[in-house]
């Protein structure tokens, strides 16, 4: 009998396992609706199990008790709420993160672009403004950014406050360096900086071009005209309705012949054909929206 009592005993650790699944997934749709109808932030198209290991984070991190003191704090505490937003919304970047992108990004877009007078290009999801500064070096090297204008957003204030400091911890720099030179740099990368004490940052002309700001790509309305829309790393980790939303904004804010650079884990299906995106790079995840 005693294998058969050690089954039941599986049995009923995995029930209540899964019974405690099912709680906390309702405590987190229900922190989802809050945060909704007390900020207007809908993060609810997220996938679940992102949001769920972001949330359990936030707790743990803030050191609270449960789920239930999580959402008594951010309903009640805006600068609380401030910090658990970036929390749960926030990926992780590095300057020239995936080289190989922009060496496919030199090879093949940077010709197009120098037909334009003027460029005009959007980072959707620009964390705290890593790839947005890659772009303005990338540009500068190629002779464009002097008449290129960036707008780069995140639906985090705390990220987007990051991103216009443009500095960051001097021990990123080697890393920052080691892709630059694997994405095609031409020059050396410690140029671009200023050190200060354990810090680097941004020289101040490549700052100059760039405009960060605090967007929401579920619910504000999108830009126009634009040539080039990044939205790399951010696509994955929202569920399929929310998805093919901000794919349809996303393509909406191109001009004829604009480019869509999606991350290297997010690729357009055959769901997506009516955005009228032909594949340009299928490796890099470079789209162009059918020329005129």
């Amino acid at each position: 009998m005693e294998p058969d009592s050690e089954h039941d005993r599986d049995g009923a650790r995995a029930a209540e396992a899964e019974r405690d699944a099912d709680a906390s997934g309702l405590e987190i749709r229900l922190l989802l609706d809050a945060i909704d109808a007390r900020y207007g932030y809908d993060l609810r198209g997220y996938t679940p199990a992102s949001m769920r290991r972001r949330v359990l984070a936030a707790v743990s991190k803030h050191g609270l008790a449960h789920l239930g003191e999580l959402q008594h704090r951010v309903l009640t505490d805006a600068e609380f709420f401030a910090s658990v937003l970036h929390d749960l919304t926030v990926q992780v970047s590095e300057l020239f993160r995936d080289p190989r992108f922009y060496l496919a990004f030199r090879a093949q877009v940077l010709p197009v672009l120098r037909t334009y007078p003027l460029l005009r290009i959007w980072h959707a999801g620009c964390a705290t403004g890593e790839e947005a500064y890659a772009s303005a070096i990338m540009l500068s090297e190629a002779g464009l950014y002097d008449r290129t204008q960036i707008y780069a957003t995140d639906l985090s204030a705390r990220a987007i406050e990051q991103a216009k400091e443009g500095v960051y911890p001097a021990e990123r720099l080697g890393m920052f360096a080691q892709n630059y030179a694997q994405a095609g740099g031409s020059s050396d990368l410690g140029r671009y900086f200023t050190t200060a004490y354990d810090h680097v940052a941004l020289s101040e002309p490549l700052r100059r071009n760039i405009l960060f700001f605090q967007h929401n790509l579920v619910s504000d309305h999108v830009f126009g005209e634009m040539h080039v829309v990044f939205c790399r790393n951010v696509l994955i980790y929202f569920a399929r309705e929310l998805r093919a939303r901000v794919l349809d904004k996303l393509r909406q804010a191109l001009v004829h012949g604009g480019f869509l650079c999606l991350g290297s884990s997010e690729r357009l299906t055959s769901a997506d054909h009516h955005l009228e995106l032909s594949e340009l790079d299928a490796q890099e995840r470079i789209y162009r929206h059918a020329p005129v």
